[in-house]
């Protein structure tokens, strides 16, 4: 779930797991690199998309849904030509739709990506910028792309209410969000001193 920070759920963010009849549920960080180096994560990323947005327009609340996109899908096919199609397919408002990209999706061919990027927005989605700071591209990509959301990495986030240098980097973070006029949202909050701390800092959604 996505929450505002007093718990308020305005979204879900879809997660991926592999029901392997031997080994149980594999997590993405098995298969996805996996995945992504024999071309299967094309077919995948699109089931997924496919599944989240039919999902989410059957909600009974106007709810978003974000989806992860693999820097794969952006070098083969016509992803956003693939969105347009899931949208009108599944009859789920643009504005519902959130779609995470990492910072390793703007590394190679960067004008390629930004028109694809464009295209995606003219649709009326949003993109995120996921696991912000764990990247190399971040504060160029910020100027060259205008993101609806920052996406503060998990690994940030745990114990912050603890760990000093984890606080620095989040305030950072955020102080930037704020001063790009993008907003921020917290992943991995599992704890109320977490979410306590993320609330004096002004951050208003996890």
């Amino acid at each position: 779930p996505q929450a505002r920070i007093d718990g308020e759920v305005f979204g879900f963010e879809a997660l991926l797991r592999w029901y392997h009849p031997k080994h149980g549920y594999v997590p993405p960080s098995q298969f996805i690199a996996l995945a992504e180096q024999n071309g299967t994560i094309n077919e995948i990323g699109a089931w997924v998309l496919r599944q989240a947005c039919r999902e989410a327009a059957s909600w009974s609340a106007p709810l978003q849904v974000a989806v992860n996109l693999s820097p794969v899908q952006f070098r083969h096919g016509d992803l956003a030509g693939l969105v347009h199609i899931i949208l009108l397919e599944t009859g789920l408002a643009p504005n519902r739709l959130e779609l995470e990209i990492t910072e390793g999706v703007l590394i190679g061919d960067t004008s390629r990506v930004m028109s694809i990027l464009r295209r995606l927005k003219l649709l009326g989605v949003k993109i995120a910028m996921d696991d912000f700071g764990t990247g190399y591209a971040s504060l160029s990509s910020l100027q060259s792309f205008p993101f609806d959301k920052l996406k503060i990495d998990r690994s940030f986030v745990a114990r912050v209410d603890t760990n000093v240098h984890a606080a620095a980097i989040v305030r950072a973070v955020m102080g930037l969000g704020k001063a790009l006029n993008i907003p921020t949202i917290a992943e991995g909050v599992e704890t109320e001193g977490e979410r306590l701390f993320l609330l004096k800092e002004g951050c208003q959604e996890i």
